[in-house]
């Protein structure tokens, strides 16, 4: 296994380089700025420069890899192109890349609600909405697929424990990054995490349950 990491200097993307790391996958982080990538990045990590909107760059930095995981997200701007330029059409850049290099599996992170026009978190620019189309494009790719759903990312881990259900089926909650990323990475060794999509919040009354478990356990 050798993962490609788009989005990989972003809070969720390099808590997820730094899961893999760990767990001595092989790793080729995408990144736009190689100084800055190198402050917050593991050693382990191969740095490789390219965009998601620019997909012309996205075949030779995947490279060899086999499997991708997405944490791309467009970040709080007055551009209200922006959501769809990094959530819609990048993720539809990469997707189709991964598929001409023959990747084995996909895994992208979105959010919660991604169903519900009206949420609030629409008002910055249609940012759910444009997740949920480039969540529909990967189910239709033929690629095979994770999508994780978190709730609202903190960047603090903390004891609770992981709660996993179906598509649509929590609307609140939130989640640290770092089990964002323990999630994300176990869906690539987890067979049942396969052509799923899992939402996640974590919850201090929740019983502690393997992640490999609580994949097995959404339908």
């Amino acid at each position: 296994m050798k993962a490609f990491v788009a989005g990989a200097t972003g809070e969720t993307g390099r808590r997820i380089v730094a899961e893999l790391v760990q767990r001595d996958v092989p790793v080729r982080a995408l990144v736009r700025n190689l100084e800055r990538a190198r402050e917050l990045l593991p050693p382990q990590a191969e740095l490789v420069t390219g965009d998601v909107l620019q997909p012309d760059t996205l075949p030779d930095a995947i490279g060899d890899s086999t499997v991708v995981f997405c944490a791309t997200g467009a970040k709080p701007s007055l551009d209200p192109t922006s959501p769809y330029k990094v959530d819609n059409e990048g993720t539809k850049h990469l997707v189709d890349a991964s598929r001409d290099q023959g990747i084995q599996q996909f895994v992208l992170v979105s959010s919660l609600c991604v169903s519900q026009f009206f949420h609030p978190l629409n008002l910055f620019w249609l940012v759910l909405y444009w997740k949920k189309q480039a969540e529909e494009y990967l189910q239709k790719s033929g690629l095979t697929y994770t999508i994780v759903r978190p709730g609202g990312l903190k960047n603090e881990d903390s004891s609770a424990s992981i709660v996993m259900r179906s598509a649509d089926s929590l609307f609140d909650g939130s989640i640290p990054r770092s089990k964002v990323a323990r999630v994300c990475v176990e869906a690539v060794f987890c067979p049942d995490a396969r052509n799923k999509i899992v939402e996640i919040v974590a919850k201090a009354d929740a019983p502690k349950t393997e992640i490999a478990q609580l994949f097995a356990g959404v339908g």
